[in-house]
């Protein structure tokens, strides 16, 4: 079976990688699981997707898709089956300087992309960490470092060029396939494989840079603030929060990024966040936004994190709701917590725009437990937030099953993509969690 699996396909002739080849364990896996597939392809044009797909349908095989491995659900790697492994279509072009037009492979990185742009004077908001792929964050969302100032990373995208479960290859934009723009700008795992994106970058070099380090009391209430603070900040300021607990102590750990080099709406940004309750460290510098996607965040993904995730998006950080972060973050289960700050730019789009519906919400909460604690232990863990959460997003989500789908595409939203997943790929070959 390897055997015939790797000559299987002129097409894909040096481009099949199986256990018994050395770099097998190099392609096995994603960053958080460990995987056996039966056979690694590693494209390098549309058409070897295509060869790919037909492959694994001849070999009644599982699929899975990979960018760049950093996924948390592990839904880049299977057991058994094939994966098609995009890293080597990772070319970035800039198309028209003066549009911001640039077109993007789906196998690169993000610390890739911000290298490549920044000679430009360019930057996309994508998200926090220069090992994500691009094509898993740009079909799910896209939540980072520069989300209240320019939106997600779904929202800068003009066109997408897909093959879609057929084999046949796709361009969609807002005047040829719209519906397969839609759905692939949110929902886009269920309905082809991306190959390339064509985003409107933005005018960036420069962002400021602030380190706060808060204690956090049992009630919360340096959430409870910051959300308040956050709710009349100019919209170039974006946070991330994680919380620490030893013992019977929690800490914040706060990082806020401005989106200009322009030192009054730094301080005019980061000055509020500095007077939160037993504030213990502070610094601010202006620094390249290549800085915060470095490419040495690029490292092999060979299951070193294995860990289960969950999210849920928040209106408002309320004290009950600030409390209830705190106690999962405290709690006998070792949880580790996070909270994105939404709203800005994000709020800006139409919640019927995209796949990503939640536009309303400021607050993105992430919860993560690791060995031993599995996905049971987390789900116990995160009981005291989920009745202050309403929606969740795809890319931190562990478990993307029925009631997940549901969360994150509520109501009509989840009507039509689950419908366009049907049109696009009826055999539901590329379904997550298939």
């Amino acid at each position: 079976m390897k055997r015939d699996l790797a000559t299987a396909s002129t097409a894909l002739h040096g481009k099949l990688i199986t256990p018994d080849d050395s770099s097998y364990r190099d392609y096995r896996s994603t960053y958080t699981t460990v995987g056996s597939p039966a056979v690694v392809a590693v494209p390098e044009s549309p058409g070897d997707v295509a060869a790919a797909l037909l492959l694994a349908r001849e070999h009644g095989l599982p699929l899975a898709v990979r960018s760049g491995g950093h996924g948390l659900s592990g839904g880049g790697t299977n057991n058994g089956g094939m994966v098609i492994d995009l890293r080597r279509m990772n070319k970035i072009t800039v198309l028209d300087r003066r549009k911001r037009r640039v077109r993007v492979e789906a196998g690169a990185r993000w610390a890739q992309v911000a290298e490549a742009l920044s000679p430009h004077g360019l930057a996309i908001s994508s998200g926090d960490h220069g090992n994500v792929g691009v094509g898993g964050l740009a079909t799910g969302g896209g939540v980072g470092w520069l989300v209240r100032s320019f939106g997600l990373t779904v929202d800068r995208i003009r066109a997408v060029e897909v093959v879609l479960a057929d084999g046949s290859a796709v361009r969609a934009d807002d005047s040829s396939e719209p519906d397969l723009l839609w759905v692939m700008r949110g929902a886009g795992a269920g309905a082809g494989i991306a190959l390339a994106f064509e985003f409107e970058a933005v005018e960036l070099r420069n962002v400021g840079v602030a380190q706060i380090i808060a204690r956090v009391d049992p009630a919360g209430q340096v959430l409870h603030r910051l959300d308040a603070a956050l709710k009349d900040a100019p919209r170039e300021l974006t946070t991330a929060l994680m919380l620490s607990s030893r013992g019977s102590v929690t800490s914040a750990l706060i990082t806020a990024v401005v989106a200009t080099d322009d030192e009054r709406v730094i301080r005019r940004s980061i000055e509020p966040l500095f007077g939160l309750t037993d504030v213990t460290l502070q610094q601010a510098v202006i620094t390249p936004y290549t800085n915060l996607v470095p490419r040495q965040h690029m490292h092999a993904n060979t299951g070193q994190m294995p860990s289960s995730t969950t999210n849920g998006l928040i209106t408002d950080i309320t004290p009950a709701a600030s409390r209830a972060i705190v106690a999962v973050a405290g709690g006998p289960t070792p949880v580790l917590i996070q909270m994105r700050s939404l709203g800005g730019a994000v709020s800006d789009v139409d919640p019927a725009a995209t796949a990503f519906p939640h536009r309303h919400q400021r607050s993105l909460i992430i919860a993560s437990a690791f060995p031993p604690y599995g996905h049971e232990a987390l789900g116990r863990a995160w009981e005291p937030m989920a009745e202050h959460t309403e929606g969740a997003y795809v890319n931190f989500v562990s478990r993307p099953d029925d009631a997940m789908f549901d969360r994150t595409y509520p109501g009509i939203t989840g009507a039509r993509v689950a419908g366009l997943w049907k049109r696009y790929d009826p055999e539901g070959i590329l379904r997550p969690g298939n």
